[in-house]
């Protein structure tokens, strides 16, 4: 007779390793921790929460410079944009619910991230939205990608806070894992920012916002913390459920508390709950806090103590007051229709006692949860069959029968055509500050009653990351920042979002690594350093996990908006020029991937220090007003730019190669970085040419705007109606056929 199977240890099905178990008890002086407190330390210590497995590295990057206010380790970045006025930014990921609840999944990544911003006192001004699915002839992924906009759409649109960019991806890969990145910026006083203060015991913790409920629980912290299996439907109870409505009224408030100076300190309750928002503001006020569960509004009967402590229903904010200040607190939240619970206080020392029913429940230090969770140096080393992938060059393929053919298929491929279908479901223009919206290539907001206005842009390439992650964390905070000074604004600082597989696999940890050392490389050549942001891990399932896919935030400023550079061609006779170098690089290209069916190659070289010249360049043309149009070159080379120009401002153009030694498809369709397309204003082309001088910057005359054809001499030419027919119906005609859950 065989014996039953021992059960599993809890703190193994709560995702703890016995190693980290021992570190626990450790903390605890020995003493096993109960059911509560093993609860809220497998919560801090998950991936999600703990970054244990990415902090080591993380490490390396920059994060000081003058512009910055407040950098990495609060719930958002901070930079000086001038006038006393500060931008708040950070960007984080929702994917993992997002699969399992796409609607949902991405309303509720909306509503934290706009959470996080309100926590430093800061207004939410703009939304921008990364996204990554599979392939849109799989009904599945036509699922996944109309809830997740729908979710986005839902949430910004009822709460107020345009959404105002962003760019979508598809790749097979992303398929049963797709990529949900959002990115919030907001404005404040910069003498208002709310940072984690020391001190203040006896001021008293109050909850304010929605009722805890079973929804949630073991959410964002469990689900980012472990692969997604064929069973991810059951956990839909995990998934948060959103009330964009409730969320307004929870921004109104908390922003009039801060107006008014009532604040010590308010942070959101997002991952891990109540154990989160009450550990971190003790640890970082360098005190212990009492916590009475029995004055926690409860959305349900006869919850847990670990229910509670967990729980991650949405709308919520942990708020520390001075006690004399508490009735006026309670007096704003109940004219916004909001509760406000007093639920404990701090207190002196270091250690987090939690009572329910009058017992106490948990009893440990508040660092041993928001500081001292595990570290992990994990093993890394490249996948075996790199080397085979970059050895094929797609440059090296025979030349397509057909140019027009290739470049109309390059033209209307979901990743390079138009996202309109997408960016229709977003109010991008409530508040009344957007000056440039979607489907530009940097999204600009104005600091009301200036003339300064703040631009941003988010990018990120999986499949240069995936053949060479160094060069793909690089190239990802060069082109957002590329963006941003096309625009014609000054990069300032870095958020990033770092979506990878499962970190104890060492080639994923080793993309991850070199992910983060091309992004330190970058952001000092470009002078942007890193505010803060987000790792994803464990974004695969079964043996399919995302392309390494670094998505990079960067925020700029425009001294005079007025001066603001767009990307159309805003009418003809005017000349075009290609600014940088063009390089037989197809490796990695939007061209190899649609027409040849493979990512192969090396992806292109970057050299930073011409990067950072090109930046200084645009920079100076937008200030001296030299510039009608400017355009990133990018997915799909010189080709697509031209003809994203031309369709945006209804004005044709004929080009001669850039150069004519080079095949015309490799030319055409090479993604050489640091390059940008830009028409001159009439009259300037001669002191446009010496500026370039001065900076260094290498150009190239193309040719003129004008006419109703794309010409592009000796290769082919197409009609500017059949382009803009490709460009703007591939999305909606793929979403017309049926979408499955799944």
């Amino acid at each position: 007779m065989t014996s039953a199977p021992s059960p599993e240890p809890l703190h193994r099905a709560l995702g703890m390793t016995d190693e980290e178990y021992a570190a626990a008890v450790d903390k605890l002086d020995g003493r096993e921790p109960n059911r509560t407190e093993l609860a809220m330390f497998a919560a801090m210590w998950s991936e999600h929460c703990s970054y244990k497995s990415s902090k080591v590295h993380l490490r390396t990057l920059p994060t000081e410079g003058p512009q910055i206010l407040v950098g990495p380790g609060q719930d958002a970045g901070v930079v000086d944009v001038g006038g006393g006025t500060a931008c708040v930014f950070k960007i984080e990921s929702h994917s993992h619910p997002s699969a399992i609840e796409p609607y949902q999944g991405a309303a509720t990544g909306v509503g934290g991230i706009i959470r996080d911003i309100l926590s430093m006192g800061a207004r939410p001004a703009a939304l921008l939205d990364p996204l990554r699915f599979g392939p849109l002839d799989d009904p599945r992924n036509r699922y996944l990608f109309s809830g997740v906009v729908a979710g986005i759409g839902g949430y910004g649109n009822c709460i107020g806070v345009p959404t105002v960019g962003g760019e979508v991806k598809f790749a097979a890969c992303h398929g049963p894992n797709p990529t949900v990145n959002v990115l919030c910026l907001g404005f404040a006083k910069a003498d208002r920012v709310q940072v984690g203060r020391r001190g203040g015991e006896g001021n008293v913790l109050v909850l304010i916002g929605a009722a805890t409920g079973r929804d949630g629980i073991g959410g964002v912290s469990v689900l980012a913390s472990r692969t997604i299996e064929e069973d991810a439907h059951e956990s839909r109870p995990s998934v948060q459920i959103g009330d964009p409505f409730a969320e307004k009224l929870l921004v109104e408030a908390c922003l009039e508390l801060a107006d008014r100076g009532l604040l010590w300190g308010i942070q959101d309750l997002g991952g891990a709950g109540l154990t989160c928002a009450m550990s971190e503001s003790a640890a970082r006020a360098g005190v212990g806090a009492d916590l009475d569960l029995d004055a926690v509004p409860l959305r349900e009967p006869g919850m847990e103590p670990f229910e509670i402590l967990t729980s991650e229903s949405q709308e919520r904010m942990l708020a520390i007051v001075r006690p004399e200040d508490a009735e006026a607190v309670e007096e704003v939240c109940t004219r916004w229709g909001l509760r406000a619970s007093r639920i404990g206080k701090l207190r002196g020392g270091s250690v987090l006692v939690v009572r329910h029913g009058g017992e106490v429940v948990a009893r440990l230090p508040a660092r041993a949860l928001a500081d001292e969770g595990p570290e992990y140096d994990r093993q890394h080393e490249p996948p075996s069959g790199l080397a085979r992938l970059r050895e094929e060059d797609p440059a090296d393929a025979p030349a397509p029968a057909s140019l027009e053919d290739a470049f109309l298929e390059v033209l209307g491929s979901p990743g390079v055509a138009s996202m309109r279908w997408v960016y229709e479901q977003y109010d991008s223009l409530v508040q009344g500050g957007t000056v440039l919206g979607p489907g530009a290539d940097a999204s600009v907001i104005r600091l009301e009653g200036t003339i300064r206005a703040v631009a941003v842009s988010t990018d990120g390439n999986g499949r240069f990351a995936l053949l060479d992650p160094y060069l793909g964390g690089a190239h990802a905070v060069a082109e957002a920042a590329r963006n941003v000074a096309t625009a014609g604004a000054r990069p300032l600082a870095v958020t990033n979002c770092l979506n990878f597989g499962n970190p104890e696999r060492p080639e994923v940890m080793w993309q991850f690594a070199e992910a983060v050392r091309g992004m330190g490389a970058a952001c000092r050549a470009l002078g942007t350093p890193v505010t803060g942001g987000n790792v994803s891990f464990y974004n695969e399932s079964g043996d399919s996990a995302v392309y390494p896919t670094p998505v990079v935030g960067v925020v700029g400023l425009l001294d005079d908006y007025r001066l603001l550079v767009r990307h159309a061609f805003p009418s003809g006779g005017l000349s075009i020029y290609l600014l940088g170098r063009t390089l037989p690089e197809l490796g990695g290209s939007q061209y190899a991937d649609v027409l040849l069916g493979n990512v192969t190659g090396k992806p292109p070289a970057l050299d930073l220090d011409a990067e950072a010249a090109l930046h200084r360049f645009l920079y100076d043309c937008a200030r001296q007003d030299h510039l009608a149009s400017a355009h990133d070159c990018s997915d799909g080379g010189l080709a697509i730019t031209l003809a994203e120009s031309a369709i945006a401002g209804g004005v044709g153009f004929t080009v001669a190669s850039p150069e004519p030694s080079l095949p015309a498809h490799v030319a055409l369709f090479s993604e050489s970085a640091s390059r940008v397309v830009v028409t001159v204003r009439p009259g300037r082309e001669s002191e446009f040419e010496s500026l370039a001088g001065f900076h260094s910057v290498p150009y190239s005359r193309l040719g003129l705007t004008g006419g109703s054809r794309l010409r592009f001499e000796g290769a082919f030419e197409v009609d500017l109606s059949d382009a803009l027919v490709v460009f703007e119906g591939a999305i909606p005609s793929r979403m017309a056929g049926e979408r499955v859950a799944g």
